[in-house]
């Protein structure tokens, strides 16, 4: 009781005043953040915003580039993904990833086009020489290595370069997780006697249909098992193409402010907030206390379906998954310094360097 006390305190004094936009907060609240006001914002789902949301997000704080890190099912589920006087006057971009390390791809997308196909319609994309329509979660697997993206993408380091209105406003579809990326990741910490009654020959067979549903519970149970602090570990390895890219985003002052969400703005937005305060030296002890603000946001939005939004919600733990404790953050920055040995190095390894790290310091403390 006193935890939530404590929180809800806190998110009166740090919360953007909203009506529907659920977890709304700038990057300088947090105890001890040397973030400059105004450059960088978190939240949940935008797509909700009353009339008094809008004035305050997009005309008084003006903010100039949104980062939707949902997934395609996500998107797909959202029925006012498209909502005009929320999102009429931002040009959409579709980020493709290719790979860690690598520059991703980014489609500006025509008028009216939607970020998402309709339910079983796929889109081509291109593997080299041989071309093969493939599934959304097909596109955003970790191990892709294709040499050209999609028909009308270019590689994101050219696109800045050959835009010609660069204070246009932008909104960027960056899917960090899927469900695939999670049974993928999930796998490998599966004992191999619960998998006994599934074949798996290589990674392709995992996109079987069949193969997924008879993974099914003991996924599930590794899931429910392992908690918020696994999803996160898998987040960091499999979503490290996207969290780069959104850092990018992040380090380009000319597309300040930005806000990044995702549905409830709780864990792929509260990992992206948290990388980017430990890089500015916000101590840790004040990074678990911003993430745990995040706790009462699943019973304000009253969406169950929300929970854990890139996979599938069934059989999940709502007690797990539905809230924000603090020792989740505090064993994920133990995470980063285990696996990785920092921040620093974990991004060093995805391929976001010293350099592009003091470019990002500099725009975010500056």
């Amino acid at each position: 009781i006193e935890f939530f006390q404590k929180t809800k305190l806190l998110c009166e004094e740090r919360n953007l005043p909203l009506e529907k936009v659920k977890n709304a907060r700038d990057l300088s609240s947090p105890e001890h953040s040397p973030i400059g006001p105004g450059r960088v914002l978190r939240m949940g789902r935008l797509s909700d915003a009353t009339e008094q949301d809008i004035q305050i997000l997009l005309k008084d704080l003006n903010i100039q580039t949104l980062v939707d890190l949902r997934s395609p099912t996500e998107l797909k589920d959202d029925p006012t993904l498209e909502r005009e006087e929320v999102f009429g006057n931002f040009t959409s971009m579709i980020w493709t990833e290719r790979g860690r390390g690598k520059d991703g791809c980014l489609r500006e997308l025509k008028q009216g086009e939607a970020p998402v196909r309709a339910r079983g319609e796929k889109r081509k994309w291109f593997h080299g020489k041989n071309s093969k329509p493939m599934t959304d979660d097909e596109i955003l697997d970790e191990e892709d290595d294709c040499d050209v993206c999609a028909v009308g993408s270019v590689p994101v380091s050219q696109v800045r370069s050959e835009q010609q209105d660069q204070n246009r406003k932008e909104r960027h579809f960056v899917s960090l997780m899927n469900e695939f990326k999670y049974v993928k990741g999930t796998i490998s910490k599966v004992r191999k006697r619960d998998l006994a009654s599934t074949v798996l020959k290589g990674p392709a067979a995992l996109l079987s249909k069949r193969v997924r549903d008879n993974i099914k519970e003991p996924f599930l149970d590794k899931i429910n098992d392992g908690g918020l602090p696994m999803l996160n570990e898998l987040l960091l390895k499999f979503g490290a193409p996207g969290i780069k890219y959104v850092l990018e985003l992040c380090a380009d002052k000319s597309r300040h402010p930005v806000a990044f969400y995702c549905t409830a703005g709780k864990d792929r937005t509260g990992m992206i907030t948290a990388i980017l305060l430990a890089l500015c030296g916000v101590p840790t002890e004040d990074i678990i206390e911003d993430y745990s603000l995040s706790a009462n946001v699943y019973a304000e939005m009253n969406d169950h379906k929300a929970m854990v939004g890139a996979l599938s919600q069934r059989n999940l733990d709502p007690k797990t998954f539905l809230c924000a404790p603090p020792q989740v953050m505090r064993d994920t920055l133990e995470i980063i310094n285990n696996e990785y040995g920092s921040v620093e190095e974990y991004l060093s390894w995805i391929g976001f360097d010293l350099e592009d790290q003091k470019k990002l310091r500099d725009a975010l403390m500056s």
